[in-house]
């Protein structure tokens, strides 16, 4: 049904990200890849909108005959329309679990990097989870930009949202490192490129490390510090390597990322409130009249 529903954003629906794929051709040689960017619909075509289960001809339109259509008027008797939104409509049943709506967002949230209210939601997320799980002090969170496939949208957020947000079957980690094991990991994020952080505020200037706080306190590089990750980081994921040089580690492999997000989520809309979140400036790139 997830990928279903990828197919309906790619192929039909604007103001949503489509996925592109470029592909060399034989003359390229046996240097071959594949190449991938995303690029915003913006809906002047047929004017549907993700579904909900009970919109589905107000958002994807309808199919009479070989005819199509459209939300916004227009009509397509020629080419494959007619056919590829039968597919899309005839899925949309199968579809209705994840079209739950389970919260509410008052406005977007938009992944950006090196820090967003989405991003810093979802490591903020993990490391109280690690937390609870593990009984024991949780430091710093590192997370990773491609684990977020989607923006959190304004309004009504669907089961089918959180799903597209955090796709990927990661466990949860607990992960024992001394202070100058983390310096390591920073200084190659500050070197290449910062990847979602909690629990730390650092500052980077000219792909260099200039400072690191964690706990409030500057970096001890001889302290043990508790780190939440995920099990796609530990060895390589990202190009990162959380569980070298560990001192101890503890995956939960009961718990996956859209646990954490669904469980977090639910809790929020049964209590009445929003799905909100906030910057805090946890990562600084710093101009050189600020350094």
């Amino acid at each position: 049904m997830n990928l279903i529903d990828r197919i309906i954003k790619c192929a039909l629906l604007p103001a949503l990200l489509s996925c592109v794929v470029s592909l060399p051709s034989a003359a390229d040689g046996d240097d071959f890849r594949i190449e991938w960017s995303r690029v915003i619909m913006n809906g002047s075509r047929t004017g549907c909108i993700s579904p909900s289960a009970d919109d589905i001809p107000q958002s994807l339109g309808k199919v009479k005959g070989k005819t199509y259509y459209a939300p916004n008027g227009k009509v397509y008797r020629k080419g494959t329309a007619a056919s590829v939104a039968s597919t899309v409509l005839a899925a949309q049943p199968l579809m209705a679990p994840v079209k739950k709506v389970i919260g509410h967002s008052p406005e977007a949230m938009i992944l950006a990097e090196p820090e967003s209210a989405l991003s810093n939601m979802f490591i903020d997320k993990i490391m109280e989870a690690v937390e609870k799980k593990s009984g024991r002090h949780v430091s710093m969170g590192i997370g990773n930009f491609g684990g977020i496939r989607v923006d959190m949208p304004e309004g009504d957020i669907l089961l089918d949202d959180m799903l597209s947000m955090f796709p990927f079957k990661n466990s949860i980690v607990y992960v024992a490192l001394k202070g100058k094991d983390i310096r390591v990991i920073l200084e190659e994020m500050a070197a290449t490129r910062i990847q979602v952080l909690g629990g730390v505020r650092i500052e980077v200037s000219d792909g260099k490390l200039v400072s690191v706080l964690i706990d409030g306190q500057p970096l001890d590089d001889d302290r043990i510090y508790g780190v939440a990750t995920i099990s796609f980081l530990m060895d390589g994921g990202d190009n990162l390597h959380v569980g070298r040089n560990a001192v101890e580690v503890l995956e939960y492999k009961d718990i996956d990322i859209i646990d954490i997000m669904l469980d977090y989520v639910n809790s929020e809309t049964a209590a009445g409130r929003d799905i909100v979140y906030r910057t805090d400036g946890r990562v600084r790139i710093l101009d050189k009249d600020e350094q």
